[in-house]
């Protein structure tokens, strides 16, 4: 598989398993606005991976189109992050994991917008405009639980000590993020690490949570098809369908 193909199975991955970990929340959200504001940030993201993914197949050239890379690959094949794959917490736990990532997906669409293949730089240039919003709600989130009663703040506060030690990964560069990057069609995380820094730093500060130290066990492997207990579970539900009735179409 090519440096290029695995850059955007990465790009799609991430919003496929997020937006799964979204549609599972839905229903058990605290407010009728927030079921549909979630719903609607997990069809954003299910819209974007399908492009991304639809690019991938048609860049691989094996006749594997958007749903075939969806459906038919194994835990090992996938390459999102490990933060996209950890399971629904509290509420708090959700709105901590999405701005985390939305944090991090906006400077890197930014990015891509200015890739030199156009294909590329359409489908981030679109995706950015969603991203924006999705950035804006989930930290205004931040800052209400943070700032808000005793219980939201030390449950906010526990989400974030909690996922943290999974942010390096969003930032770690390997030899395929260089290739991509090379080629035109990938970005590379490290430079973006503080544009990221300031935004969670300030909506931190603003939310009256405290920044973690640096882990000392970073969680990484993700991107590279290293997963962990959760992703076999997604996939399971996902997949069940196509896997128990290849073809099947609505």
């Amino acid at each position: 598989m090519s440096a290029a193909v695995e850059s955007l199975l990465r790009i799609g991955d991430n919003g496929l398993v997020l937006s799964h970990r979204l549609q599972e929340a839905v229903g058990r959200l605290p407010i009728l606005e927030e079921e549909l504001a979630s719903a609607n940030v997990a069809l954003d993201l299910l819209g974007q991976a399908r492009l991304w993914l639809a690019l991938a197949g048609e860049i691989e050239g094996e006749g594997r189109d958007a749903d075939a890379l969806a459906f038919f690959r194994d835990v090992r094949a996938f390459h999102n992050a490990l933060l996209t794959e950890q399971p629904n917490g509290d509420f708090a736990f959700i709105v901590a994991r999405q701005f985390f990532f939305d944090a991090w997906h906006y400077q890197v669409l930014r990015a891509l917008s200015r890739a030199a293949d156009h294909r590329v730089r359409e489908i981030a240039s679109k995706a950015l405009k969603e991203v924006a919003y999705h950035v804006r709600r989930s930290g205004d989130w931040v800052v209400r639980l943070g700032d808000g009663t005793e219980e939201s703040h030390q449950r906010m506060q526990a989400a974030v000590d909690e996922l943290w030690p999974y942010v390096d990964e969003l930032f770690t560069d390997d030899d395929v993020d260089v290739a991509a990057h090379a080629a035109g069609v990938g970005v590379l995380h490290a430079p973006l690490r503080a544009a990221w820094d300031t935004l969670v730093r300030d909506t931190l500060a603003a939310a009256t949570l405290t920044v973690p130290p640096a882990s000392k066990w970073p969680q990484r492997g993700g991107k590279q098809g290293r997963h962990s207990e959760h992703l076999g579970y997604i996939l399971a539900d996902l997949q069940y369908m196509q896997r128990a009735y290849p073809g099947l179409a609505w």
